[in-house]
């Protein structure tokens, strides 16, 4: 594998990996109805080069943030 080859391999799997990455983070971070949910869509986001794309179609919207009034306060 030449050179080139090789930059234009990384070019282009470099941003699934970014994004697959984002995917299961964001997935974990949120609230889904039920933990099952939440596991679901944390496998779909883990699928190389796809897995992404469905949870940001179809799982995003699903769940939602935890609110920061519901975290504890932490004095220090």
């Amino acid at each position: 594998m030449d050179l080139q080859t090789a930059v234009m391999f990384l070019g282009i799997c470099i941003p699934f990996v970014l994004l697959t990455i984002w995917g299961i983070v964001d997935a974990a971070q949120k609230e889904f109805a039920t933990m099952g949910k939440k596991v679901f869509w944390i496998a779909i986001a883990s699928i190389p080069f796809i897995g992404f794309m469905i949870y940001l179609i179809f799982g995003y919207r699903k769940g939602k943030r935890p609110d920061k009034t519901d975290m504890p306060i932490k004095n220090v």
